[in-house]
């Protein structure tokens, strides 16, 4: 298994990721699936012994999320090995995996979205929250997204790159992301005024700054054109949370948020999956599956209702 692993980390995943999420799934597979499988011959791996390594993990304490990733790379992984004749079933695509716990990850409320546009209304960068927030896009790509890439006219942006730390500073990787990364997202309305409000601020800064202004032609950027800093973003993002009274909510449940909305009002998972940019539509379902399953016992008990009421 473990050299499995290392030709699919190597030769597949670049061509699939970004460096820093190829950087981070070698993380998971050297600290938890390698020790456990690693000297497991691949032909005759079980589904007893996957779902075992899950339940373990689970006894262990590991972070629900990372336990689904776990299971998540051992189903790509040997659904590469079925397209390569190595092995003729998937056994770790049969596997269940840890459910979500309430407290694991949190999206806003239709209120409480509300609360935190008002508490947007005058910031700088209110609209690059506000597009997250609509979107759902990755902070490295809304951090990224250069003004080529949005058609106010149409409505859309594209994402095809992203922003990650490395060594040495914030890097804008291109060029390397799955198909699915490649992705053109419609913008509503308000996105759009919001985007174009935001390009006069932008014109006025470019002028204040006069030679000090950097064009690197990014959406979002500080007041002299360059790349924004994540670190110093995710500060702010914390101060207007604060001042919109919603209590501990993280940059990354912009995204979640944004998802758990389009469930909620009806949006089919398959069109949530693209807009987010997942990989497949297994990992749209692993985290929202549950939001799924409310709305499908809510239209059933609607027909209860309906039929015996």
């Amino acid at each position: 298994m473990s050299q499995l692993f290392d030709r699919w980390l190597r030769e597949v995943l670049p061509l699939r990721v970004t460096p820093a999420t190829v950087d981070n799934y070698t993380s998971v597979v050297d600290n938890h699936i390698k020790p456990a499988l690693g000297r497991k011959r691949v032909s005759r791996l079980s589904f007893d012994e996957v779902q075992g390594f899950i339940q373990d993990k689970v006894d262990q304490g590991l972070a629900p999320r990372t336990v689904r990733l776990c299971r998540g790379l051992l189903v790509d992984v040997l659904n590469h090995a079925v397209i390569k004749g190595q092995i003729s079933r998937n056994v770790a695509a049969l596997t269940q995996g840890p459910g979500l716990t309430s407290g694991e990850r949190r999206a806003l409320t239709i209120d409480e979205a509300k609360a935190l546009l008002k508490a947007l209304d005058g910031e700088r960068l209110g609209a690059l929250y506000l597009l997250r927030l609509t979107t759902g896009i990755r902070p490295g790509e809304a951090f990224a997204l250069p003004w080529t890439h949005v058609d106010l006219i149409a409505g859309t942006i594209k994402i095809s790159r992203g922003l990650s730390r490395q060594r040495g500073g914030n890097v804008i990787s291109d060029g390397k992301v799955h198909r699915k990364g490649w992705r053109t997202i419609p913008i509503p309305p308000p996105i759009v005024d919001a985007l174009k409000a935001h390009l006069k601020i932008q014109e006025q800064e470019r002028a204040a700054a006069g030679p000090r202004w950097q064009d690197v032609g990014l959406v979002f950027s500080t007041p002299v054109g360059t790349t924004l800093d994540p670190d110093n973003e995710r500060k702010r993002f914390y101060e207007l949370v604060d001042r919109a009274g919603l209590g501990h909510l993280t940059p990354n449940e912009l995204r979640h948020s944004a998802a758990s909305i389009m469930l909620a009002q009806g949006v089919p998972i398959e069109v949530v999956s693209e807009i987010l940019g997942h990989t497949s539509i297994r990992i749209t379902k692993d985290v929202y599956g549950h939001i799924g399953e409310k709305q499908r016992r809510g239209a059933t008990e609607a027909i209860s209702v309906a039929l015996w009421t």
